[in-house]
């Protein structure tokens, strides 16, 4: 019997609001988990399923396999070719999608509860039974070549894959996840498969559901769609060893605008600090117009019409990455000025407005991603990824409400280190 585990939590939108959701925690006889979000106001189930592994799985000289298989996963199962497939999945008002990052594939369903028996058939088909038919093969591998030919061409696509290339350059990592025109032209179905079987592992499963489905019927369905998954120990990964040091690299390009992307390490999710670090981020180019260096580089000056930073936590790396754009004749401009914002805050720290303004956007805004079926199931499923656990929804503003001004001066000391930005500029830009 499934064991069960009833977590209440309380959402509170702007508009005064409450709203009380059970987060349930289901357990199959199979002993696969799923946490589960009951709704029965609408007939239809929203499934969010997470696989850890994603594209860092490819093997040496494979790279874009991973990619490739997730793309023809729709492309035809079991006795289904790729037009009968997409044809039953209509029949069956049924949303079925696979998406492939660097650390995970995600596979996300919507079906109809009065289709719940034949949907759940048709699922397990899907992930057990692909084709990869020598037609969509070659399909889908000249769209993904046609894509790399037009990323080639693309300044913010090469930005990106010039800064990852130098940060990670002996790591998945440092390759984009589709692969080059080289390694997609030589993938042939054994490398499919290979692909396949590398990254479908019952153990590496991550489950969430949100709608109108009892916690019995999701232990069976996760038991009948997921049970017959390998169950193995996933392909070892290397370590990623951030190799960029401060500086710049210029990529000449043809271009009247210079794009940049810059970074540096970041900070791991699981760390003490991460939260002051979340709300700094914010502050430094998280929040739009009213970020710090939104404000220096275009209300100020005039210098782009946009820049923004962020926080990424992959399982191997964790960074602080930002993005701009600006004439070639004020790009070195606007990437000091980048670095003397990034000093101010290590000396001067923010302002207590400024930070009261993060909490407030921060906290009021969190309870809007609870949109839909489809958004609470995808905040579970990620949730359980970061190993995070349910009760992470009740204290994750109370984490954000105790940030000080202390904890900002300290944390931009510990993780601004304006010696250690490298700045990817492509463009041609003058001094």
């Amino acid at each position: 019997m499934a064991r069960i585990l009833v977590i209440i939590f309380l959402l509170t939108s702007l508009l005064g609001k409450s709203f009380a959701t059970t987060v349930t925690e289901v357990r199959s006889q199979k002993g696969l988990s799923a946490w589960l979000v009951k709704e029965h106001s609408i007939p239809f189930v929203a499934l969010e399923v997470r696989i850890k592994g994603g594209t860092t799985l490819d093997r040496d000289g494979k790279r874009g396999a991973v990619y490739l298989m997730s793309a023809l996963m729709n492309e035809g199962a079991g006795d289904l070719d790729s037009s009968q497939f997409s044809a039953e999945m209509e029949r069956l008002a049924l949303k079925l999608d696979f998406d492939v990052y660097q650390d995970s594939m995600s596979i996300s369903v919507k079906f109809l509860t009065e289709n719940k028996d034949e949907a759940i058939d048709f699922i397990k088909m899907a992930l057990l039974q692909p084709r990869f038919d020598n037609e969509p093969i070659e399909r889908v591998r000249s769209q993904i070549i046609s894509i790399l030919g037009s990323n080639s061409k693309d300044p913010n696509k090469i930005s990106s894959k010039v800064f990852f290339q130098k940060a990670f350059p002996n790591h998945p990592y440092g390759s984009g996840k589709e692969g080059s025109i080289e390694t997609v032209s030589l993938i042939n179905r054994e490398d499919i498969l290979n692909a396949y079987f590398d990254v479908f592992n019952q153990k590496e499963l991550f489950i969430s559901a949100v709608g109108d489905i009892s916690e019995s019927e999701l232990a069976s369905l996760i038991d009948e769609i997921f049970g017959s998954i390998p169950i193995s120990e996933r392909p070892m990964i290397d370590s990623a060893k951030y190799s960029l040091g401060g500086g710049s690299t210029v990529v000449d390009y043809d271009t009247p605008q210079s794009v940049v992307i810059f970074g540096q390490k970041g900070i791991k999710r699981d760390d003490s600090d991460f939260f002051p670090a979340y709300v700094l981020n914010h502050i430094l180019g998280g929040s739009g117009f009213g970020s710090k260096l939104m404000q220096e580089l275009r209300e100020k000056n005039g210098l782009t019409y946009g820049i923004s930073t962020y926080l990424v936590n992959w399982e191997n790396a964790d960074l602080l990455l930002g993005q701009f754009s600006s004439s070639n004749d004020t790009a070195y401009k606007a990437v000091n000025m980048v670095k003397d914002v990034w000093k101010e805050l290590v000396t001067n720290g923010v302002s207590s407005k400024e930070l009261e303004d993060a909490k407030t956007f921060l906290i009021g805004a969190y309870p809007l991603r609870f949109d839909g079926n489809s958004r609470i199931a995808n905040i579970l499923v990620g949730m359980q990824m970061q190993g995070l656990s349910v009760d992470y929804i009740e204290n994750r503003n109370k984490k954000i409400n105790d940030v000080s001004l202390e904890d900002l001066k300290r944390v931009a000391s510990k993780i601004l280190i304006e010696d250690e930005l490298h700045f990817v500029i492509v463009g041609r830009p003058t001094s």
